[in-house]
């Protein structure tokens, strides 16, 4: 069992302004997250916004952009992440450079790279491809002195998902070897896939490879203040882990309507009282 620090790092949460806030438009959800006390914000896809407003937002409210997702393809159309898909090899190092430029320019550290959907039929040649792929760009963000990351997603929530495992994410982010291709720990993903979080935890923060946290209430993907998994529990375990990165929030507020994400923070107000 982890024995608990005597003084224990406080914990670090960044408002996802593409899940919270969603009354308001997104260049105006930086100062409700300021607001609310967030220092540090994520995403899913900046680029579709203007740089200089994005950047102008961030500067203006003294919040750090602590993640966000490179260019995943063609959205609308389904796809989800370029990195596995066959042909797609150009695309996916557009998207790399294009997100390692944009990083630059806002002063992110760390950039979510989606594996893609794949057919069982094909997962052999999309896991090598995916691999392949993961190791020229973990090469380019050396280059850049950035991280990217790769995330586990539910197959209930992205059917099709080529990455689902913790374990088959850090066997692949050990073999490629680099230090700046990271794991993105979802704990709402990995309840919903696997389970016994605070076996996994104490498994995979210790090595190193995990280099951000997200959270959300299971099932539903509220507030993490309700459901199967006690927060409180899993944040005391994170505190006794020391860990020092971010936890991003990205949960779906149950209040819909203006001021809903506000009124759903008291889970934080607990969790940074106790840190």
């Amino acid at each position: 069992m982890t024995a608990a620090l005597a003084h224990p790092s406080p914990l670090r949460f960044a408002a996802n302004l593409s899940w919270l806030y969603t009354d308001l438009p997104f260049l105006d959800r930086f100062e409700a997250a300021a607001r609310d006390g967030f220092t540090g914000v994520e995403c899913l896809f900046p680029h579709e916004h203007p740089q200089q407003d994005v950047a102008a937002r961030l500067q203006a409210h003294g919040l750090q952009l602590v993640l966000f997702n490179a260019h995943p393809g063609q959205w609308a159309a389904g796809e989800r992440g370029l990195a596995c898909l066959p042909g797609r090899e150009a695309d996916f190092q557009n998207a790399v450079l294009q997100a390692l430029d944009l990083a630059q320019a806002l002063d992110c550290p760390r950039i979510h790279l989606m594996a893609g959907l794949c057919d069982d039929t094909d997962a052999a040649s999309a896991w090598a491809r995916y691999e392949r792929n993961l190791a020229w760009a973990a090469d380019q963000a050396h280059q850049a002195d950035r991280m990217v990351l790769i995330e586990p997603i539910n197959d209930r929530d992205m059917p099709g998902y080529l990455l689902r495992r913790q374990d088959d994410a850090h066997t692949l982010v050990e073999r490629i070897g680099s230090p700046h291709l990271q794991v993105q720990m979802d704990l709402y993903h990995c309840q919903i896939v696997e389970g016994d979080l605070t076996t996994k935890l104490r498994q995979h923060l210790p090595s190193g490879r995990v280099g951000h946290l997200q959270i959300a209430a299971v099932p539903d993907r509220g507030e993490p203040d309700q459901g199967e998994l006690s927060y409180p529990h899993l944040f005391a375990e994170l505190q006794a882990l020391n860990w020092a990165g971010w936890i991003g929030c990205e949960y779906r507020p149950r209040q819909a309507g203006p001021g809903g994400t506000t009124a759903g923070l008291g889970w934080l107000r607990r969790a940074t009282q106790k840190s």
